[in-house]
């Protein structure tokens, strides 16, 4: 792990960027070649992928009721618990979100409404294998029920036996989802795109994934479906000075770097007792976790950057407009304020970015590799579309009707100035 002492700002833009996806290109022709497979052979396609990969032999795709209720059963209670109280508190959070209808008159006789309307077809991808993400599917699932999304489909890659993992079995039944379909990957991407016999098509998919799912999502974005917003690889940034625990910080760092050997963890901080001494707490405390090995090729593109003052660490992490931001900091309040690029920000020593991970109730699908720089996080507002309508009376179209036909004319479209003009010519009569 890189240790760089006081960087002159002319070299921050380089220290901001990301590490790059060996193989692009490839991935691009693998996933085009996948997505046009599955809209040419539907189920069969899904069928033959999944035996490839996940070596599960299939005969038919979605989760019946009794696969659910034997998940269901397999769950331990005390899992139970700790997803019905997460469930609980993201619910909370996601409901005081609704938007409150706006209607107003903006000139006499010209009324304007605004309304969020529910996404009626939704997807969720949820990611299997090492890390099943049941609590993803909560933090997907549960915002998705409360704006009344009409239909809620979740694909999920099945085990070598066929089998969904119980926990996401259990939250997806907990949080709402009607409808579960056994594939993953870009080919599950493509089926939600498309549709299939099976799956259903939807208007906007949401969820994580590998390089391969997020090229998925960015190809069909382009094409016929929404999708919740750009991703890459998970990254948290913290700002510490020297009033934080070490062990705090290494930990962090280390709940980062098991996400994936692509993840990045980021340090900035004015002490150089924590500069100097963190990366050996995080080599004693790794040693002692699973999924070392992942956790190294993390922190080999992972950094620590010492720089003179708050007002230095906090411009440095608004251009670098992290994932997850933590502030460990005496002023870590004061700080709070300052920020204007981040997904989700922790505050204080006690704040770890696992509290929002599962079951603080803020949403943990957030925008990644700089994205935070224009993008939210997932919310209410992801699940819905707002619709204006407007209503105008005579007295409207006498009070806003000549400013209508000159804009329009010197706009050059004169059948807009047309359909203004005969409404007011009749209200003349």
């Amino acid at each position: 792990m890189e240790t760089i002492k006081y960087p002159s700002k002319a070299s921050w833009d380089v220290l901001c960027r990301r590490a790059l996806a060996d193989k692009a290109t490839e991935v691009e022709a693998t996933v085009a070649d996948i997505i046009a497979d599955v809209e040419t052979r539907g189920d069969k396609a899904l069928m033959e992928y999944e035996r490839r990969f996940t070596g599960a032999a299939l005969s038919t795709l979605e989760v019946t009721a009794e696969e659910l209720d034997c998940g269901e059963a397999a769950v331990s209670d005390e899992l139970k618990d700790a997803i019905n109280q997460a469930a609980g508190n993201i619910a909370e959070f996601h409901k005081a979100q609704m938007m409150t209808p706006v209607d107003v008159e903006t000139a006499p006789g010209v009324r304007c409404v605004q309304r969020a309307v529910p996404i009626e077809r939704v997807g969720l991808y949820i990611p299997g294998g090492n890390s099943p993400l049941f609590s993803t599917v909560l933090m997907l699932a549960i915002p998705a029920r409360i704006a009344g999304c009409r239909e809620i489909i979740l694909c999920t890659p099945p085990g070598k036996d066929g089998s969904v993992h119980p926990a996401i079995l259990y939250a997806a039944r907990l949080a709402g989802v009607k409808r579960i379909f056994k594939t993953g990957g870009a080919q599950a991407v493509a089926a939600m795109a498309a549709g299939t016999e099976s799956v259903p098509k939807v208007d906007k998919i949401f969820g994580p994934g590998n390089r391969f799912v997020m090229e998925a999502k960015q190809q069909v974005s382009r094409r016929n479906v929404a999708i919740d917003m750009p991703a890459g690889p998970s990254e948290v940034l913290v700002v510490a000075d020297d009033s934080a625990d070490a062990e705090f910080v290494a930990a962090d760092f280390l709940s980062q770097a098991e996400h994936g050997p692509d993840s990045q963890s980021i340090l900035l901080t004015d002490s150089p007792r924590l500069a100097d001494t963190l990366p050996g707490v995080i080599d004693r405390l790794m040693s002692a976790l699973p999924r070392q090995e992942m956790m190294s090729r993390s922190l080999t593109h992972s950094r620590v950057i010492l720089l003179h003052d708050a007002d230095e660490m906090m411009a440095f992490t608004n251009m670098y407009a992290p994932e997850h931001l933590i502030i460990n900091h005496r002023q870590a309040e004061t700080l709070a304020e300052k920020v204007v690029n981040a997904g989700s920000v922790f505050i204080g020593p006690w704040s770890p970015e696992s509290a929002g991970d599962y079951a603080s109730g803020t949403n943990h699908t957030l925008p990644t590799s700089g994205y935070a720089r224009a993008y939210s996080g997932v919310n209410i507002d992801s699940f819905t579309k707002k619709i204006t309508f407007q209503r105008l009376t005579p007295q409207g179209i006498a009070s806003i009707g000549r400013a209508v036909e000159v804009m329009a004319e010197n706009e050059d479209l004169m059948a807009h100035k047309l359909a203004m003009t005969l409404r007011l010519n009749a209200i003349k009569k």
